[in-house]
């Protein structure tokens, strides 16, 4: 029964911190929230930085410990993304939400306070018509209702709602505290983990924890309990290290067949465009015995083939241009190769 009951919930819910205290990494934002805590005194708030961070973990957590499971689905409303969150929405289920009084009893040694809290997760997607709704909507509720907006770019929310709430930046989380809470997921399921694969498993998650918790997931129900570093790439869908390095040793010989038959095989094996530009962006920013002024060419041709994918572009053409420049760059040819005829 044991795996059943393992397979049945996702590891990023099963190992959620359900206390602020438990949230990894973010000292500072735990030590001032710790306080608000004790006090019952909350102000609106504002929790930004990369994903996988914690925000919407402690944004729940101090939730649920200052109203207890009974009090919680009466007195917490939360909206993320997928919801309908417009300008309507805000004038209507928030606005009704937020006008609702309610009164102060401790119940089950929960603080309960006197205010009821919104919690709009991903709100750097709210329009900005939607944002300036809620302005006025949180100073006319302001003594019962108190706002906490989780983005992970916070210059996409407003001026005057970021004005209006205490600010928390989550920082990514660092390898050694990745490493000691991906260990001890390690030990709670039985799997075994070698320092190549944890220090794996760090790199391409990118300071994303609840990424590497899926990625470590994945790799326990398709390959078993001993996991290696390779399992772990192919199952996160990063591009191998001998491809890469493939088609920057093509660009760097000059020979433009070798490069076109690279960029050949990368399309043909159906690896991604945008993760191929950022894993050579790494081996370009990190190899020797090349110039800042090489550098600098390659990353500015990196920047435009991006927006290039992102706007619909070919990924084929794409990356043969990358890898045109990339190679002009390494063998100094000159920018603009005159046409003579």
């Amino acid at each position: 029964m044991a795996p059943v009951v393992q397979s049945s919930q996702p590891w990023v819910e099963k190992y959620r911190p359900r206390q602020v205290k438990d949230v990894a990494h973010q000292d500072e934002v735990v030590r001032v929230l710790t306080n608000t805590l004790e006090t019952s005194n909350c102000p609106h708030m504002l929790f930004y930085g990369p994903p996988g961070t914690g925000k919407t973990t402690t944004a729940l957590a101090i939730a649920h410990q200052l109203f207890g499971p009974e009090m919680y689905k009466s007195r917490v409303l939360e909206l993320n993304a997928s919801d309908d969150r417009g300008i309507n929405v805000v004038r209507t289920k928030i606005k009704n939400f937020a006008a609702v009084a309610v009164g102060s009893s401790r119940q089950g040694g929960y603080p309960c306070p006197p205010f009821k809290i919104i919690i709009l997760d991903e709100a750097d997607s709210m329009t900005e018509d939607a944002q300036n709704a809620l302005r006025r909507t949180m100073e006319t509720y302001s003594k019962v209702t108190r706002f906490f907006f989780i983005c992970n770019y916070i210059s996409r929310i407003i001026e005057p709602l970021a004005s209006r709430c205490a600010k928390f930046r989550f920082k990514p989380l660092t390898e050694e505290i990745m490493g000691s809470r991906i260990l001890h997921i390690c030990r709670e399921e039985g799997l075994s983990l070698d320092s190549e694969a944890l220090s794996t498993l760090s790199s391409i998650s990118q300071g994303d924890l609840r990424r590497a918790i899926t990625y470590l997931q994945s790799a326990a129900r398709l390959f078993g309990s001993s996991i290696s570093a390779r399992v772990l790439i192919s199952v996160s869908g990063v591009i191998p290290n001998e491809v890469t390095q493939a088609i920057f040793s093509a660009c760097r010989s000059g020979n433009f067949d070798l490069a076109n038959k690279e960029v050949d095989n990368v399309i043909a094996e159906g690896y991604p465009v945008s993760q191929m530009l950022s894993q050579l962006y790494d081996i370009v920013i990190d190899a020797d015995g090349i110039s800042d002024e090489q550098k600098a060419r390659i990353c500015k041709k990196f920047a435009e083939a991006d927006k290039c994918l992102v706007d619909g572009a070919d990924e084929y053409l794409q990356l043969l241009d990358v890898a045109s420049t990339t190679m002009q760059a390494l063998t100094n040819m000159p920018q603009d190769m005159a046409c003579e005829s």
